[in-house]
């Protein structure tokens, strides 16, 4: 058995979606840690693009155990539309089970309210957020006055609890927003009727996680976004409102530190960053363009075009740093085809500071940071059908190998295209 984590190396959409769901075939039990439906995973399956935001991709396997953990916050409007279309698609099978920790707590509308003005307000500075509500979530879970799903499923605890919250929210919309205020009566009625629906789910999920760990299942834990979007390693304020790194895949799921065995950092080719922030590989002439265009480089969750640049290693080394990552899986590099010669970022430098093991953690230094490149030649061959290392061009091996040398970490797979078998599996984290 093993216990195995995968986060993103970068800042997020990494392919999380794909990769998971490939490991999902050998785990027994899949569990989604922190974040919210700010994040999208985006899966092929025979042709056809599912894109999930807060179930886990273990989903679409027969005869698993999914789990969203306590350290997530949910929207159970979202959440519930998720369900209903996977049972519309047939994808969500009979004997898999779906459970929701009642101690995860829940977006409330004012959250997505707060979080759409607050960015309004910041105008030039915003932060680039989803506009989902999840930082205002998050607010109020530190604040202690966040409602959880326990305190939903009771009606006498969620009125007193909406009660206050409203309040306040209405007095921050209308007089430092000058927005709207939300009505108490249609949220209560709103979110009763989810509950209802939730409640056939909700579970203690840290119990059925040490079950299921002592009978020797084999559990996979999965983040959202990546380790540098973590707000505490992470490029902040330019970050989200949790914990990605894997160290939370512990906290936000309930079990202890010393069950883990793997963790799986996910890397993409290239580099891409969604919203603002510095971005010291970025390219916007035709490289960023190509890259964009051939690896349809829109966020799942948003729509919105993502920044390209060339792949950045000091971030991916960090990564494994803090991640305590044991293995890497390297997604669309096929995107890369045709691009020659190729750049990888090596180290950053300033006018009297260089950087190759970590970013600074001042935001106004990495936007004065210029990249050292290595520079190596490119492929033109079509690597879509490659099942082996060997069945890759010289030239595309040797990137694939220079990139495991500088993470200092070994490849896991290799990812040659979006669909499931479409991937050079070297080693999975489950063999002995």
């Amino acid at each position: 058995m093993a216990q195995v984590i995968v986060v993103g190396t970068q800042w997020g959409d990494e392919g999380k979606g794909k990769i998971v769901d490939l490991f999902a075939r050998e785990a027994d039990v899949i569990v989604r840690f922190q974040g919210g439906n700010n994040a999208g995973h985006t899966l092929v399956v025979k042709g056809r693009q599912t894109i999930l935001h807060l179930i886990p991709s273990g989903i679409l396997h027969n005869n698993k155990i999914c789990i969203l953990g306590n350290g997530m916050v949910i929207d159970p409007e979202v959440l519930l539309r998720e369900i209903d279309e996977l049972r519309e698609k047939a994808l969500f099978p009979p004997d898999t089970r779906l459970h929701i920790s009642q101690r995860a707590h829940i977006i409330m509308p004012y959250h997505r309210r707060l979080d759409s003005a607050r960015e309004a307000k910041r105008g030039a500075t915003k932060i680039g957020t989803t506009g989902r509500g999840i930082g205002p979530a998050y607010e109020d879970k530190i604040t202690r006055t966040g409602i959880r799903l326990c305190d939903l499923l009771d009606g006498e605890t969620f009125a007193d609890m909406l009660r206050i919250n409203v309040e306040e929210k209405n007095f921050l919309l209308t007089r430092l927003y000058h927005d709207k205020p939300l009505e108490y009566d249609a949220i209560f009625d709103e979110y009763s009727a989810y509950a209802e629906r939730l409640r056939q789910y909700a579970a203690h999920t840290s119990v059925i996680l040490d079950r299921e760990i002592k009978k020797g299942r084999d559990v996979l834990f999965e983040g959202a976004q990546g380790c540098h979007l973590d707000i505490d390693h992470g490029t902040y304020p330019f970050v989200t409102s949790s914990n990605t790194a894997a160290g939370n895949a512990c906290c936000g799921a309930g079990i202890g530190p010393t069950r883990i065995d793997a963790v799986v950092g996910i890397c993409k080719a290239y580099t891409t960053r969604v919203g603002a922030g510095p971005f010291v590989t970025e390219q916007t002439g035709d490289v960023g363009e190509r890259m964009q265009a051939v690896g349809c480089e829109f966020g799942a969750t948003t729509g919105r075009k993502r920044r390209c640049g060339w792949l950045d290693m000091v971030l991916v080394r960090q990564s494994v740093r803090v991640a305590g990552i044991t293995g890497i899986a390297l997604t669309k590099l096929d995107v890369l085809t045709g691009i020659d010669p190729l750049r990888i970022c090596v180290a950053y430098r300033t006018e009297n500071e260089e950087f190759s093991e970590h970013l600074p953690p001042s935001a106004k230094t990495l936007e004065r940071c210029t990249p050292v490149y290595e520079e190596m030649a490119g492929w033109s061959e079509d690597i879509g059908e490659a099942k082996t290392m060997d069945d890759l061009p010289v030239n595309a091996r040797r990137y694939v190998e220079r990139l495991e040398e500088l993470a200092g970490v070994p490849m896991s797979l290799v990812s040659v295209g979006p669909e499931r078998d479409a991937t050079i599996m070297l080693a999975t984290p489950f063999q002995g």
